[in-house]
């Protein structure tokens, strides 16, 4: 049985996907389960919110990388075999109620150089050729191996911003897909233009799954359903009225259906009552940089790390926040702690 993976992507970036993605990795952690984060974003931004400067340098020295997503791929890029074994790089937390293990599937910001090998070999798939669907299937397969290393119970990825080559292969691994969104006119693009992109990357998937030539090559279903968007609030500041937040954030549950979903608009519903809202995540401004000082998630802050006064309920409100969110992910997936 594979293990359940969900994507977190908007082709519209400074949305606050990484930090979602870094939160909800430790939550599922706290809360039990067996957790691969894996970054395939080639800005490696995850990676960097998880491992200080020292432990990345010694991943990312000069030459391969071999303890990274692209290190893991360079045989298929160097044409001299298949994917290599995957490095994972364990993440230790005193503060897990339940035992659960969170491992990072490290990034790399040179995964931007297998780009072109994926565009390259994506018509080649309605050929049959085998090794195009080896590079096309690479990261599924790359992150179930890592899944029976870390005999995890879900796998979180973050992508980047874009729907480029790398994006394609990576949704392609995704059985769900969470979209998050800030309240403004460029996420409600992002969604516009999103939508059809997954539709058509589906089909387009299912119609060379029939082409594969070879029997013992397992190969992503190509499911990248959407399950629900997350609202990743900003503070109100002078140049955005509250008028103009609003009128964003109402626009969402229409835009998300007709777009993402290709079902017709519902009128007059809000976010909070919207069903494929997921969240609201409130804006923790004064509690974000004091998290990455602590190199943490913002909810195990402790009075040690400055959460102290009123920093102290926030740190409260946070975790409800993300353990009310991680539990509703759980309730529309067929995650579950094995």
């Amino acid at each position: 049985m594979n293990t359940t993976i969900i994507a977190f992507f908007n082709n519209k970036g400074g949305v606050g996907k990484t930090s979602l993605v870094y939160h909800l990795a430790w939550m599922y952690s706290d809360l039990g389960f067996r957790v691969v984060a894996a970054d395939l974003d080639p800005q490696a931004n995850l990676t960097s919110a998880f491992i200080d400067a020292d432990r990345l340098e010694e991943l990312w020295p000069d030459g391969n990388h071999p303890k990274t997503v692209f290190g893991c791929v360079q045989p298929l890029i160097r044409a001299i075999g298949d994917i290599a074994d995957p490095h994972l790089e364990y993440v230790e937390s005193q503060l897990s109620l339940r035992g659960g293990k969170l491992a990072l599937l490290v990034g790399d910001l040179s995964l931007s150089g297998f780009e072109d090998q994926l565009s390259e070999v994506w018509p080649k798939c309605m050929d049959g050729d085998e090794r195009a669907f080896r590079v096309i299937s690479a990261f599924w397969r790359m992150m179930q191996k890592t899944a029976i290393i870390h005999k995890a119970d879900v796998i979180l990825m973050d992508l980047g911003p874009n729907l480029g080559a790398i994006n394609r292969a990576a949704l392609i691994a995704a059985d769900y897909v969470v979209v998050p969104l800030s309240p403004d006119l460029f996420s409600l693009q992002g969604l516009r233009n999103l939508g059809p992109t997954l539709r058509r990357w589906r089909e387009n998937w299912k119609d060379r799954l029939t082409r594969n030539p070879a029997d013992d090559l397992e190969l992503p279903k190509g499911r990248m359903q959407p399950i629900g968007y997350v609202v990743l609030q900003h503070s109100v500041r002078l140049d955005r009225p509250v008028k103009a937040y609003n009128r964003w954030i109402d626009r969402i549950p229409t835009v998300y259906r007709e777009a993402v979903l290709n079902q017709p608009g519902e009128n007059n519903i809000s976010v909070g009552d919207d069903f494929h809202c997921l969240a609201l995540i409130k804006n923790y401004q004064s509690l974000m940089p004091m998290a990455q000082e602590a190199r943490k998630p913002m909810f195990h802050l402790k009075p040690a790390d400055g959460a102290i006064g009123a920093h102290t309920s926030a740190v409260k409100n946070v975790y409800q926040d993300f353990e009310a969110l991680a539990s509703k992910i759980t309730e529309r997936t067929e995650v579950k702690i094995l």
